[in-house]
């Protein structure tokens, strides 16, 4: 009983009174609903009758609770969702997923669909935790260039770290080739032997000129060469070189030796590209990769060498050297290609023009008599705003830098003598760039890509089905893709499909540069005779690249047509 106290309202209840009297209120509610169903509020009944899905009723769930019906508790309503808000809608938009796919997402999204609604009425073209369920993670990037069918495949500059063929035919005549086999293999590949097959092959397994033609295929030159240290891929890979033995990152004489040795056989491999006789090679450093190659690939009629990616300091230290360079992904227009190339007195003109600029835009302030009260910016802050995208594209594909001609010998000379082309700390702390060629070279060491066939068993429709795999690991260059593939076309019947695994930093080496002149396909088979590829292969290697900044990421072979996507 309340006491009288001054002041003191007999019609206030404390808030645990108040509690009850709702709980008494539900319970008494209930049991008068109990015969028949309680009416919902208008805006309830609105909403379901949209196609609103709701939770039960807070007072029916009471209700129940009430009743002793032994189920959970529903949870509370969010007192702040507005169910007479929501824009009334017809029927489920055709993309979304069916309404039984809806109820089967789980408690996440039931616990927040009111919650939803303030939020859809904020931002109507959002995208929805189911949409992004239901996306396939290959569908966040799509390719630039559209699938396409061709009896021959584009080609590729990119280096290749996996190949994975599969078929519906058996890869079994990959597998252990004789010894006499092998020795065949290398032969053909040392006399660049040209090998032809019929477009299909009955018994794969005995056909001895497919299997020295695959072991010709996987062979590639490498140089330096430690057997127990990954030279491939270098940008990256101080994670797998750590804890490998390397006496030479303390020594400074062995250091110097191994370029001594490294510099040897760069040039060689140089003097066998202007000579013709080597069609390209790559040059792996620790920060980035150069791709050389022989006047008529690609649709060039000189020698060229794209490096990718490149930092504003390799540019300008390129630039001091008086290497003439360009960057083709960048447009060249005004102020800007004057950046993109020049030389150390291009450079001291682009200083002299840009110097010009500084002062006709202040010329303004003397007209008004404002130039003392006004300060200007320093000549450092001014040529670092005027620089910031350069800085911006380092380390990213439109970084690439192409180098033509005869400024190539100029590059050579460069990295032979560059201190930056060698880590100065880390795992690969005094180890020279990899080079990777397809023919030999001086001081190169002859190497092997690693090839093995798996035989599964996947589910189809009937049953089981064989599902037959050959993998390839290693660095897989542009001939060595072409002649796998060449040799599937005629062991698996012309049906097969395959997924390549790029190394992505070359992967802009696809490109297409500008060109001065077409050049007479029959001249450039004439020139190149000698370079130690197949004419085929080099048919699709003189052809200009269209993939641009892709690279072949899927390839698939149905009677004898090529299907691929970038």
């Amino acid at each position: 009983m309340a006491l009288s106290v001054p002041g003191y309202s007999p019609s206030f209840r404390k808030p645990p009174e108040t509690l009850r009297l709702r709980r008494k209120r539900a319970r008494s509610r209930g049991a008068a609903a109990s015969p028949g169903e309680q009416p919902e509020p208008a805006p309830r009944r609105a909403a379901l009758a949209a196609g609103l899905l709701l939770r039960p009723f807070p007072a029916a769930a009471a209700a129940a609770v009430g009743r002793g019906g032994g189920g959970p508790a529903a949870a509370r309503r969010n007192p702040f969702a507005r169910l007479d808000n929501r824009p009334s809608a017809t029927a489920e938009p055709p993309d979304g997923p069916p309404r039984g796919q809806q109820e089967a997402q789980g408690p996440f999204l039931d616990s927040n669909q009111e919650n939803d609604l303030l939020w859809e009425e904020k931002f109507p073209e959002r995208t929805t935790v189911t949409e992004l369920l239901q996306t396939p993670q290959g569908s966040v990037s799509e390719s630039d260039i559209p699938s396409s069918e061709s009896t021959e495949l584009p080609a590729d500059w990119s280096i290749k770290t996996r190949l994975l063929f599969t078929s519906s035919q058996p890869f079994t005549w990959a597998d252990h080739l004789k010894a006499q086999e092998e020795a065949h293999g290398v032969i053909q590949h040392c006399r660049a032997t040209e090998v032809t097959l019929p477009q299909s092959i009955q018994d794969p397994r005995l056909s001895t000129e497919l299997r020295c033609a695959f072991q010709q295929s996987l062979i590639y030159w490498l140089q330096p060469a430690f057997p127990w240290l990954p030279l491939f891929p270098r940008i990256g890979a101080d994670r797998k070189m750590s804890g490998k033995i390397s006496p030479w990152s303390n020594d400074e004489t062995l250091q110097h030796i191994l370029m001594s040795d490294w510099s040897v056989s760069f040039t060689s491999l140089y003097n066998l590209l202007k000579t013709k006789l080597c069609p390209y090679f790559y040059v792996c450093t620790y920060q980035f990769t150069i791709l050389f190659r022989a006047a008529g690939l690609a649709g060039n009629d000189v020698i060229t060498a794209l490096i990718s990616p490149t930092t504003r300091g390799i540019r300008e230290a390129m630039k001091n050297e008086g290497i003439e360079f360009s960057l083709p992904l960048i447009k060249e227009n005004g102020h800007g290609k004057k950046k993109a190339s020049g030389t150390s007195q291009g450079q001291g003109e682009e200083q002299v023009i840009s110097d010009e600029d500084e002062d006709e835009s202040f010329s303004w302030l003397e007209e008004m008599g404002v130039q003392d009260k006004i300060k200007k910016p320093d000549i450092l802050s001014i040529k670092l705003r005027k620089e910031k995208h350069e800085v911006q594209m380092d380390h990213r594909p439109e970084s690439v830098v192409l180098v033509k001609g005869m400024n190539t010998l100029t590059l050579l000379n460069f990295l032979i003598n560059s201190k930056s082309l060698i880590a100065s700390s880390g795992p690969q702390a005094g180890l020279p760039p990899t080079l990777l060629s397809p023919v030999a070279f001086r001081g190169a060491t002859m190497q092997m890509l690693k090839a093995r066939s798996v035989n599964v068993k996947t589910q189809a429709v009937s049953g089981y089905k064989d599902q037959f795999s050959l993998e390839i690991t290693g660095p897989v260059m542009p001939h060595s893709l072409h002649s796998v593939t060449m040799l599937l076309r005629s062991s698996q019947k012309g049906s097969f499909s395959a997924g390549l695994y790029t190394h992505e930093p070359t992967a802009v080496f696809n490109t297409c540069l500008p060109v001065n002149k077409v050049l007479d396909k029959e001249t450039v088979h004439e020139e190149l005779a000698n370079c130690g590829l197949h004419p085929k292969t080099l048919d699709q290697l003189s052809q200009t690249p269209i993939l641009g900044k892709s690279s072949l990421r899927h390839v698939e072979m149905s009677d004898y047509v090529y299907n691929w996507r970038s």
